[in-house]
């Protein structure tokens, strides 16, 4: 029996090295369905694009190579540079207000406090109700002569505003709607975050007579971090891809002040029918996306490595 066992545990490397490649194999089996979607729906159309890009493609005629012609004509066109601007704006105005309401929000509704299951629920809601119904219901609220809004302003002694019809207002509404609708997600990954952190944590800060604000900038803040980047990551992402909202609410005016990369790239290929110049629009936000992400992954690496430290 010993000489059985002996037998088998000094098994040549080569018959391990076999099994082993079995469970490889059995492995990427698995994952093999994924990578197939992936492929076929986002890396295959993302090389089209890009073959696209440098033709002129139009949906009718066969597909003519034109070079760098479609980007040299991007670095001139003042409404896609106009397009790039309101997208960085809406950015702008969308992630970090996200951000600080989703944690807020978390924080309040993670104690355990009345209705707080009805209160997650209706404020997570809107992030999972189509953003077309969403859209048509805050078009009746920014309505100038019979939206609520409105009617609020005028009960409390204040001007109606054209809120989607002013240049000035217009994306500032659109980013306010943006954010209601978008707050339920951050506030549903913060609060299982927050649900992570050991309790012991806060006892101990508590025998330290840490006030309650102390322990939220030194333990739920800190501990929270790479939730935090999980969800900017995912914010920035989402941000440059806004689209229904603006098609529906303004269509991109009043005087393009609301036009977005996506919104463009709709318009010159789906309208205009210039597919090979929407595509290289496509293949610009790309990139831009693309940088913004591996900006966010490599300082967001750096903060981490250096609490780590």
């Amino acid at each position: 029996m010993k000489n059985e066992m002996a037998t088998r545990d000094a098994a040549p490397p080569l018959i391990k090295k076999r099994r082993a490649r079995r469970i490889d194999y059995s492995g990427y089996t698995m994952i093999a369905p994924g990578y197939l979607v992936y492929f076929s729906f986002i890396f295959v159309p993302l090389l089209i694009s890009l073959y696209y890009s440098f033709t002129n493609y139009n949906f009718y005629s066969k597909p003519a190579f034109v070079g760098l012609q479609n980007y040299s004509r991007l670095m001139q066109d003042a409404l896609f540079a106009k397009a790039v601007f309101n997208t960085f704006l809406y950015a702008a105005g969308t992630i970090l207000p996200q951000l600080a309401l989703g944690l807020v929000l978390a924080v309040l509704l993670n104690a355990k406090i009345a209705g707080r299951v009805f209160a997650r629920a209706s404020i997570y809601v809107p992030n999972v109700t189509s953003m077309v119904a969403v859209s048509m219901m805050w078009l009746w609220i920014y309505d100038p002569s019979l939206g609520i809004l409105n009617r609020l302003l005028t009960w409390a002694g204040f001007s109606p505003v054209q809120w989607l019809y002013d240049p000035s207002t217009a994306m500032l509404a659109i980013i306010v709607m943006s954010i209601w609708k978008s707050v339920g997600y951050s506030m549903i990954v913060y609060l299982a975050g927050l649900q992570s952190i050991p309790s012991s944590l806060y006892e101990a800060a508590r025998v330290d007579g840490a006030s309650t604000l102390r322990q939220f900038w030194s333990i739920t803040v800190p501990m929270l971090k790479p939730t935090t980047f999980f969800i900017l990551v995912m914010s920035c992402i989402n941000s440059f891809m806004v689209f229904e909202q603006v098609n529906i609410m303004t269509n991109g005016g009043p005087l393009n002040s609301t036009t977005t990369i996506v919104h463009q790239i709709y318009l010159r290929g789906f309208q205009d029918f210039q597919m090979g110049y929407a595509s290289a629009m496509a293949m610009i936000l790309f990139v831009i996306t693309l940088l913004i992400t591996l900006a966010n992954f490599r300082y967001g690496n750096k903060a981490s490595d250096a609490d780590a430290d």
